[in-house]
């Protein structure tokens, strides 16, 4: 306080005084700035410091011109800090506002009620609440079940469900591949739900329904057809789509809008696609990308192993049993291998 104490006092005094001698005064003191500060790069700078620039930055135009300890960009951040403080401080209420917080023993009760009554809607849990003296919104309500925890016997029932008949269920879907010309082949494939076996594939620049009813046809031949088939909203199945797998006696199921998920055992089969051998590859041509997509689903089928298969493969690759010597075999050009025991 006395060193500010004397800052004022000495521009007080320069204020008497001529300008010539307060101009060889600044400069002389310059240069002693700029000796202190190649002693001392960063000058360590108190809380008087900052406010007196502040201060000066706030009544005087100039300010930044006369900086040497500082930059510019400093006193403005002291000044956003200084701001934010200044705020916080005047804004500090004693009680709190905004919207009363659900108490623990009340959420606890609606997660179990959504557990116990998967049935049951906001307005029946907000009856029962209710009647048990709990003062809260229906709306309320409707925003907790939303955070409440699912339970997983559920997903499991459905999975056992899946899997008890994924003998009945195939699936079908496109995906693009961009060409060395920066054209777009369309690439359809028909996939079981049970081995994940790729039924049939093919590719065109053009597709149609016609012609998707076609490759339906080549896919399930000599009435082989599963129970039901899942695929997507895609425009290019039009009407004549649908109609065609009632006919081959399958129970056509729609995916819902912007719903690939639905659709899970293709999405995962177009991603391993891509990730095993698309995304290292550049196609030439139709014929060049349909020999390259023989040559992976032969290596799908007979050589990749599966999570979802338990380690298996498709076509149920045998395990090795005998104990010789290691031979590898490289598959789709050298981007994967496969590995046997000598007999």
């Amino acid at each position: 306080m006395l060193s500010l104490f004397s800052l004022w006092f000495g521009v007080l005094v320069r204020l008497f005084r001529r300008r010539g001698s307060l101009v060889l005064e600044n400069m002389v003191l310059r240069q002693q700035l700029a000796v202190l500060k190649r002693r001392r790069p960063r000058p360590s700078l108190n809380i008087v410091d900052r406010i007196f620039w502040i201060a000066v930055r706030r009544f005087w135009s100039r300010w930044n011109q006369a900086l040497i300890v500082v930059t510019p960009e400093t006193v403005v951040r002291w000044h956003r800090a200084g701001f934010r403080l200044y705020w916080r401080l005047i804004s500090k209420v004693k009680k709190p506002i905004g919207r009363m917080q659900t108490p623990k023993e009340v959420r606890e009760l609606i997660f179990r009620m959504v557990r116990e009554n998967p049935t049951r809607g906001a307005p029946r849990i907000h009856g029962e609440l209710l009647m048990l003296g709990f003062d809260i919104s229906e709306r309320t309500i409707s925003r907790r079940m939303k955070r409440a925890p699912r339970n997983p016997e559920l997903a499991k029932r459905w999975l056992a469900f899946l899997r008890n008949h994924r003998e009945a269920i195939a699936a079908m879907d496109f995906f693009t591949v961009p060409t060395i010309t920066f054209g777009v082949l369309y690439c359809f494939f028909v996939i079981t739900h049970d081995r994940r076996h790729i039924l049939h594939f093919n590719i065109t620049k053009h597709p149609t329904s016609l012609w998707v009813v076609q490759q339906l046809r080549e896919a399930f031949p000599f009435e082989s057809a599963a129970r039901f088939l899942i695929f997507d909203r895609d425009g290019k199945y039009g009407l004549e789509v649908p109609v065609a797998v009632r006919s081959m006696k399958m129970s056509p199921v729609r995916t819902s809008f912007e719903s690939p998920w639905e659709n899970g055992v293709a999405e995962r089969w177009v991603e391993s696609c891509r990730r095993d051998l698309l995304d290292h590859v550049i196609a030439v041509n139709e014929r060049h990308l349909k020999r390259l997509l023989s040559e992976y689903v032969c290596y799908y089928h007979e050589d990749r192993t599966h999570l979802g298969l338990e380690k298996g493969t498709p076509n149920n690759r045998p395990r090795s049993t005998a104990s010789g010597r290691i031979f590898c075999h490289a598959r789709l050009g050298g981007l994967h291998h496969r590995y046997d025991r000598a007999a």
